[in-house]
């Protein structure tokens, strides 16, 4: 009997498949907001990222305590799943490299990523990630640390596609309020709300090219805030129209009850991932070449998409066909 091919080494030979994270990323500044984020992070599961945030978070002249602070919290029992990153400051800040000295020797070998705010070129970009990789190594840190850039700005946006070939590069995030700022008036404040912020020509504009220089390096594609923080249902159409309509993997989450709103949203429905999980195990039996399913002829083509699915499925809390886990997780 031959041996079974897991997925992994069978489908995606000679490209650079899409990383499997969480669909949702919380945002926290201080110790308070950070420690309780942990808590509910604990008490929900490994289903959302953290984001400690050094740039809005630290107040002026706290630069260096602040993140000194952010490296306590993450080496403490508080920390359990790991799954915490940190937003430094941007490039024209006299406090990005002093952040990244502490971060990196602090929690290198555990951060889950580096958030790279209000670039406004390729070139700061690089500089940043270039600077990231010898403090790495300074402290013997052998893992790539994955990065995070804002495209917030018009010259992040001219340069996407540069910036999403970069090194290191996990995430692209769109930032809308500082898009919308960056046009001095000329986008309308209500499109920083439903529907505008999906509807308003420039913002659409935008997005498709930060999804579409995302997707096509690698890289996910992250979906900015939904301002309204208490009403879940605003945050769950806001998921919804960004993950179906415009393509993103994830979204950026600043308040507790947004979380759940955003992970339901962007969760794959139920009855593909049980589709999925048959079509693979058949998959796999057929040694990865093609086969019948429901009347539809599937191949390494679909065979790409649904692994993805039932990847991205699992990250999100829902419970695999027991035959799926056993088979591939």
């Amino acid at each position: 009997m031959s041996t079974l091919i897991h997925p992994s080494k069978a489908l995606f030979d000679g490209e650079r498949t899409l990383p499997i994270i969480p669909s949702c990323e919380h945002f926290a500044g201080s110790e308070k907001l950070i420690l309780k984020a942990l808590q509910f992070q604990d008490s929900l599961g490994p289903i959302f990222d953290i984001t400690c945030d050094c740039e809005d978070g630290a107040a002026a002249g706290t630069e260096r305590e602040h993140a000194e602070m952010i490296v306590r919290v993450l080496n403490s029992s508080a920390n359990k799943h790991k799954m915490a990153g940190v937003r430094i400051h941007d490039y024209t800040h006299n406090a990005w490299q002093q952040d990244v000295d502490i971060i990196v020797s602090g929690v290198g070998q555990i951060i889950s990523y580096i958030t790279l705010p209000k670039s406004t070129a390729k070139k700061q970009v690089a500089e940043m990630i270039a600077y990231i990789q010898q403090v790495a190594k300074n402290n013997n840190i052998n893992r790539e640390i994955p990065i995070h850039v804002l495209i917030e700005t018009h010259g992040a946006l001219r340069d996407v596609h540069d910036i999403a070939a970069l090194p290191w590069l996990q995430v692209l995030d769109f930032g809308l309020m500082d898009f919308v700022s960056a046009h001095h008036g000329l986008i309308p404040a209500s499109s920083m709300r439903s529907p505008g912020q999906f509807e308003h020509r420039l913002l659409a504009r935008a997005k498709t090219e930060v999804v579409a220089a995302a997707i096509a390096n690698g890289v996910i594609p992250t979906h900015n805030v939904t301002l309204d923080l208490k009403n879940a249902e605003i945050t769950a159409a806001d998921a919804h129209r960004a993950r179906y309509e415009f393509g993103f993997a994830r979204m950026w989450s600043i308040y507790p009850t947004q979380i759940n709103a955003i992970v339901d949203a962007m969760k794959p429905d139920y009855s593909e991932v049980v589709d999925a999980a048959e079509i693979l195990i058949e998959a796999q039996k057929a040694a990865w070449g093609p086969i019948q399913y429901a009347g539809e002829l599937h191949d390494r083509a679909t065979y790409r998409y649904f692994w993805q699915l039932l990847q991205k499925a699992r990250t999100t809390g829902h419970d695999l066909p027991e035959a799926a886990e056993k088979a591939f997780f």
